[in-house]
């Protein structure tokens, strides 16, 4: 039998005071699996998802923080993507969009997804 592996840990920070308001997003009750699904079936979109759930460091990441080597308009695809999917909320500071997980939302909707997400392994390469 295979060995378990630890349950990697979800990093679940606090709204800070003041935070400028979401972009449009849907509601909870208006996720839909498939959509979310869709939004995840990309290996790219499951990277960034990922990232922001197991190495945040603050509340809320710009895309930059992510390391990804892709065209900028190729990022902005995949986060709108992601936030009109119900997977990501952004919020606009100046000139810069902040990301994060609804994980809350998420896991009241779909639970056991967030951990799925967590507990996926990229290929490497």
């Amino acid at each position: 039998m295979p060995a378990t592996q630890a349950k990697p840990t979800i990093r679940v920070l606090p709204e800070p005071p003041g935070a400028p308001s979401p972009l449009p997003e849907p509601a909870v009750d208006r996720l839909r699996l498939e959509t979310v699904l869709g939004a995840l079936s990309d290996p790219l979109r499951l990277r960034i998802v990922r990232k922001l759930l197991l190495e945040r460091e603050e509340f809320d990441h710009p895309c930059g923080w992510l390391g990804l080597d892709r065209p900028k308009s190729s990022l902005t695809h995949h986060f709108k993507a992601l936030r009109e999917a119900g997977v990501i909320r952004q919020r606009q500071y100046g000139l810069e969009r902040r990301s994060h997980v609804r994980v809350d939302d998420l896991e009241a909707r779909f639970p056991g997804l967030i951990d799925l997400v967590a507990a996926w392994t990229p290929e490497s390469g």
